[in-house]
């Protein structure tokens, strides 16, 4: 059983409820998708044995984070989808995800990122918007149609955002506009960079000390 911080403290309750290892990843992959299977989650946490994946969704029920749901015939499978106060946890992960960007670095050219990662990646890191933008990233095609996250393209976006992998991590973590080519509304782009968490430079940091 997982020790308790045994604090009356809102970031040790916080992390009693989600700072195990794998927790936040478990939250990550269902906020992508909203509902998956046990095999889907241990499909996708690569490095998650069975019994710590079976450990750690129990103990996330539990907290109320996330539910299990068992699907309509014909599928008649049990999912695991987050609650409402599970969801809660996107803002935590798209300030974390920023965060860790910063030390993180671009990825490789090669290696670093999965099929399919892109979609994952504008779900934890877009703020909310209304507009509808579509990403071409490498060899990967996602968009962001108003709230929700689209794989593929989009008909009749607001813009399209076309670069590298490297070039979308400068546009998201650097704010560099320049990194990327823009089709279209360009002040959509813009208009979502400037909603993003502020570059942490060690410019501005040693300018606060």
């Amino acid at each position: 059983m997982a020790r308790k911080y045994d604090q009356y403290c809102p970031i040790a309750h916080a992390l009693d409820l989600v700072g195990e290892r794998w927790s936040l990843l478990i939250v990550r992959e269902l906020l992508h998708d909203g509902a998956l299977r046990y095999s889907d989650l241990h499909a996708r946490l690569e490095g998650c044995g069975t019994n710590i994946l079976a450990a750690r969704l129990k103990a996330l029920e539990q907290g109320g984070v996330v539910q299990r749901r068992r699907l309509e015939p014909p599928a008649a499978s049990w999912v695991y989808e987050l609650t409402e106060y599970g969801t809660g946890l996107r803002d935590v992960l798209h300030v974390l995800a920023h965060w860790g960007a910063r030390s993180l670095g671009p990825p490789a050219p090669k290696g670093d990122l999965a099929e399919g990662w892109l979609a994952g990646a504008l779900c934890i890191a877009l703020p909310p918007t209304d507009a509808r933008i579509e990403f071409r990233i490498g060899d990967e095609i996602a968009s962001v149609d108003g709230r929700e996250i689209v794989e593929g393209p989009l008909v009749d976006p607001d813009a399209v955002v076309v670069g590298a992998p490297a070039d979308f991590y400068a546009l998201l973590v650097d704010h560099d506009l320049g990194a990327v080519s823009v089709e279209g509304n360009s002040d959509a782009v813009v208009a979502m960079v400037a909603a993003l968490p502020p570059v942490r430079t060690e410019a501005a940091l040693a300018d606060q000390n």
